[in-house]
């Protein structure tokens, strides 16, 4: 622990047993630049969703980015609370998300089969942070991250729901 805090100004330096923050913030900036990618992608294909599946699409992306964009923002304040900073380029956020754009604009039934593939793909992702928290004794970090996994498993599972 001391070894980081050693890389931390004095004046930030927070000290409430949490070992490897830097392992840890890494990986809640992550789940951070995921969950921000995720909230455009939602809302884009929100306001783009178009044929018989757009209502119940249109009202299951704004309930998911609604949630996201909450999420993202409790994600920033926990990498705050650990003494880091948290991302604050747009494209460095683009750069470290697993979540990509869609090469054209999807059909309804693709559009809704892409996020739920990302919303596994960062639940996946998020249980390494998760295990990263733990051995950092950060229950704290992990409780967030553990809660936010659940939350993609049942988009993703409400998302291939709809698709069917």
């Amino acid at each position: 622990m001391t070894e980081v805090l050693d890389t931390i100004p004095k004046a930030d330096r927070i000290d409430t047993g949490v070992a490897n923050v830097k392992a840890i913030t890494q990986g809640l900036s992550q789940a951070l630049a995921d969950t921000y990618r995720l909230v455009f992608k939602s809302h884009a294909y929100h306001w783009n969703v178009e044929g018989p599946l757009f209502h119940p699409i249109h009202v299951l992306t704004e309930a998911q980015y609604t949630d996201l964009f909450a999420a993202a923002d409790a994600l920033a304040e926990r990498i705050r609370a650990l003494g880091q900073l948290a991302p604050f380029q747009l494209d460095a956020m683009a750069e470290m998300s697993i979540v990509k754009d869609a090469g054209k604009l999807p059909s309804a039934q693709d559009m809704v089969a892409d996020l739920a593939a990302d919303h596994e793909a960062v639940a996946k992702r998020m249980r390494k942070a998760i295990e990263a928290a733990e051995k950092g004794n950060d229950p704290v970090t992990a409780d967030l991250l553990t809660g936010r996994c659940a939350a993609h498993e049942k988009a993703a599972w409400m998302l291939r729901a709809t698709a069917k």
